[in-house]
């Protein structure tokens, strides 16, 4: 027996090794999911009563709520802010972006963020344009409550934590997920009041589908964000950001309303204009002298989808205004904020929303 010694000798350091490595190597991915509130917290009010009240749940029972979730991901939660997203502010905007960082910086393989779909799309796109990691970043809402009959946000919910753990959601800027989609931060848009496909991505289409609760993209990997931006919302201060506004361009719109603005000091105005970023030569007249002002004025229009390419139909070179190109004016209001935090050149302005 004694020639079995040896072997025996050898083989048991390698089995030790190979357990110590077992957890490592099936370990799930760490998740962090960071909670803002919106009608996935939302509570119905009692039977007869209309409507519902957004972040209402907490993060622990969000998550408590789909146990599955534990399966796919070591997933931990925060809570951010607990708000309806139509009173989202810059302040949460900055704080949530800074804590989003800070997780990617540690062993979290990526950030799952529940918010309310009113804005969702403007806080996607912030935190496109200044999260500084590669990992993904997930932002996730429904459309009915969590007490709703057929709620959608448990399957919304374990969707997001399943492409925040998929390796090829990495590298692809903050994403969003609702109703079995995949939808880039930079090209969402919520469409529809209350149906459950209220978001879509008009001009580029869905990222990618959920096929079998896995991911499945469909869009290559090449939207402009987060490394690849300049912006940065380190050591920011919220009321640090320039005010920016958003004008509505309609039938006999006047420029009372631009005036107004332009004496109330704002840095930025985003014109919604008709067709592709027009409006009523009263209007124009108004925001050609904020710009002779020194306001930074970007034309986007109010169709929902579509270009705004420059000198178009209007003179933007004589008039000093900037063309907003794909995004939309709530998407063209938060990229002005933070480009203004670089430049008030309206050229280099120019350059900025042709890039992002």
């Amino acid at each position: 027996m004694r020639h079995h010694t040896r072997p025996i000798k050898l083989f048991l350091p390698i089995m030790a090794l190979l357990l110590a490595l077992a957890p490592a190597a099936y370990a799930k991915p760490k998740i962090v999911l960071l909670a803002t509130g919106g009608t996935i917290a939302g509570v119905q009010p009692k039977e007869g009563e209309p409507g519902y009240k957004s972040g209402e749940v907490s993060v622990d029972q969000l998550i408590e709520a789909v146990p599955e979730i534990k399966e796919i991901a070591d997933l931990t939660g925060e809570q951010v802010a607990n708000i309806g997203s139509q009173t989202m502010t810059n302040d949460v905007w900055v704080k949530l972006a800074q804590r989003t960082n800070e997780v990617l910086k540690g062993d979290a393989a990526g950030v799952v963020i529940t918010h309310g779909t009113d804005t969702l799309e403007e806080t996607g796109y912030f935190l496109n344009l200044v999260v500084k990691s590669e990992k993904p970043v997930v932002l996730v809402g429904s459309m009915r409550p969590a007490t709703a009959i057929s709620a959608d946000g448990p399957a919304n919910l374990y969707q997001a934590v399943a492409l925040a753990a998929s390796p090829e959601a990495k590298g692809r800027g903050p994403l969003i997920v609702i109703n079995d989609e995949i939808h880039y931060a930079r090209e969402a848009q919520k469409i529809n009041t209350t149906q459950l496909d209220a978001f879509k991505s008009p001009n580029a289409g869905p990222a990618g589908i959920f096929i079998g609760g896995k991911p499945h993209f469909l869009l290559p990997n090449d939207e402009p964000h987060t490394t690849k931006s300049p912006f940065s919302v380190d050591g920011v201060k919220a009321e640090s950001l320039p005010r920016v506004e958003v004008v509505y361009s309609y039938a006999n719109f006047g420029r009372d309303s631009i005036d107004f603005l332009v004496q109330k000091g704002v840095k930025g105005i985003v014109l919604a204009g008709v067709g592709d970023g027009n409006t009523t030569d009263e209007a124009l007249e108004g925001l050609a002298d904020a710009a002779k002002k020194g306001i930074a004025v970007v034309r986007s229009t109010r169709t929902g989808s579509g270009i705004v390419a420059r000198n178009m139909e209007v003179d933007d070179d004589k008039l000093g205004l900037i063309a907003s190109n794909e995004l939309n004016p709530q998407k063209s209001r938060v990229l002005l904020m933070l480009a203004l935090t670089q430049t008030k050149d309206p050229k280099k302005l120019q350059e900025i929303f042709n890039t992002y």
